[in-house]
């Protein structure tokens, strides 16, 4: 699905979509109709980027993603650019069934995709993962993957037929061909011994080959914004972005394989022109490039996270840290006298409880009402709250999801003005993207404003499990 179109932000009426209108907002003055008052829009106004400033965050990631795809420079790199050694788009002559295993977090996901052509046929399952399986040992967790494999095949009574599978592991991976991807680090509360350092496809092949019972082709591994980018490309085939704005951010693209100089030579063919490049641009800020931008607000996030100094970018853009930033922002206006009569509940001063889907929620709000701003307000025990309140807490919860859209224009625009393609489609996912009533929008104006490439933004539809099959199905049909 494919969505054109550009709503006005409800904060951005009466501005030129086309003007540089972060930094009119800065110097603006209190007209007489203007609901906020200037001393809030002072306390914002380091958080409204002006496209200049956006400008230079453009160069500074060209330059990132420039050092990583060197040979020289990638083991130094921020902004890493791994190599997915995937090498191939779907064309739409796919066909067969493929098996598709998403793990990013306590459950994952077993997927069978048949494909004909167009037509497309999904049957999936979701499976459990114990905190003792998570906190274990690597042995215990890839025999109860293959256990379960082995029993979704077997209810679909496929057990005599070899079927493709592709891996989406979402958790940082050093990649040395398109079926050897080795664990970094475990995130997302996983802990299991004997696995950081390993090449996780021949973990889960030993368990598979332990059993005996389900013939099982592992084709590829792959992480959730390759997955995205193949999921549309499938249907859409100018999709060469993919892009997650969700709990965390990433993005993937297709490059030209002569740029990719950090590939391990003989895992990859010379001869295609071009490779799909797992950025893991959420890393990118740190040592120093983002700090012209960064505000108060985000050292504190920084300060106060289980990674301080790290994945910079990423806290200023993705959902695990969008709706805390709003919560000091309004910490500060109570503390100010500026908001709720100067007195905060004890909710509010409680890091980690304003929750990211309450600024989607509040900004849902139809302008003139607050229904779900007062709903939430109660919710965090802010009581007797004006409609002057909920116009405030309304324009803090926009300036800081504009700001993440922003910035996330300004990563695509980069990607583009680097591909140098005529037109092409961005496959986007995540929860921020899918939820929030303007971050579309806002995205498609601001990167028409940042560069003169012509692009659509795609909505993904289950992108890294689909997009997982996929990868299979374009490896084991290729090779």
């Amino acid at each position: 699905m494919t969505i054109k179109g550009i709503n006005k932000h409800p904060f951005l009426e009466g501005s030129s979509s086309l003007g540089d209108e972060g930094r009119a907002m800065k110097t603006s003055t209190l007209s007489s109709n203007d609901p906020i008052k200037q001393e809030i829009r002072d306390a914002c106004k380091d958080l409204i980027l002006s496209n200049d400033q956006l400008q230079l965050v453009m160069e500074r990631l060209l330059e990132e993603i420039t050092k990583g795809l060197s040979k020289s420079g990638h083991d130094d790199a921020i902004v890493k650019c791994f190599t997915t050694y995937v090498q191939d788009l779907p064309n739409g002559t796919e066909k067969g069934h493929f098996l598709a295993l998403d793990l990013g977090g306590t459950n994952f996901r077993v997927l069978l995709i048949t494909l004909d052509g167009m037509s497309f046929d999904m049957k999936s399952k979701i499976y459990a993962i114990p905190q003792s399986l998570m906190l274990g040992t690597g042995t215990q967790l890839f025999d109860h993957i293959a256990q379960c494999l082995a029993l979704f095949v077997k209810d679909l009574n496929l057990q005599d037929e070899v079927l493709p599978l592709g891996f989406t592991f979402s958790f940082p991976l050093s990649q040395h061909g398109l079926t050897k991807g080795y664990l970094v680090r475990w995130t997302k509360g996983f802990n299991c011994s004997g696995v950081i350092g390993e090449d996780v496809v021949a973990l889960l092949e030993e368990a598979i080959r332990k059993r005996d019972d389900v013939k099982i082709d592992v084709c590829a591994i792959l992480n959730d914004t390759t997955g995205t980018l193949m999921s549309c490309a499938w249907k859409n085939r100018n999709c060469r972005i993919g892009l997650i704005v969700g709990t965390g951010t990433n993005a993937c693209y297709v490059e030209k394989t002569n740029n990719v100089e950090c590939a391990i030579p003989g895992n990859y063919s010379k001869e295609k022109l071009h490779m799909l490049i797992n950025t893991e641009w959420g890393a990118f800020g740190e040592r120093g490039a983002l700090d012209f931008i960064i505000t108060e607000f985000d050292r504190s996030i920084d300060d106060n996270s289980i990674n301080p100094g790290k994945q910079l970018f990423e806290k200023m853009i993705s959902g695990m840290y969008m709706g805390e930033i709003t919560r000091l922002v309004l910490e500060k206006l109570v503390n100010e006298g500026l908001i709720f009569g100067g007195k905060c509940s004890s909710d509010l001063k409680k890091r980690g409880k304003f929750f990211t889907k309450y600024v989607s929620e509040i900004e849902n709000d139809p302008k003139g009402k607050y229904t779900n701003c007062r709903d939430i307000l109660m919710e965090l025990g802010q009581r007797n709250v004006s409609d002057q309140d909920c116009e405030n807490v309304r324009y803090v919860c926009s300036i800081i999801s504009r700001r993440a859209a922003h910035l996330a224009s300004a990563g695509i625009a980069t990607l583009l003005n680097k591909m140098g393609e005529e037109r092409v489609t961005v496959g986007i996912d995540g929860s921020v993207y899918r939820f929030h009533p303007h971050f579309h929008d806002l995205m498609t104006a601001k990167i028409s404003e940042l560069t003169s490439r012509q692009f659509d933004l795609m909505l993904s539809e289950d992108g890294s499990g689909r997009g997982a099959a996929l990868v299979a199905a374009v490896a084991s049909l290729r090779h």
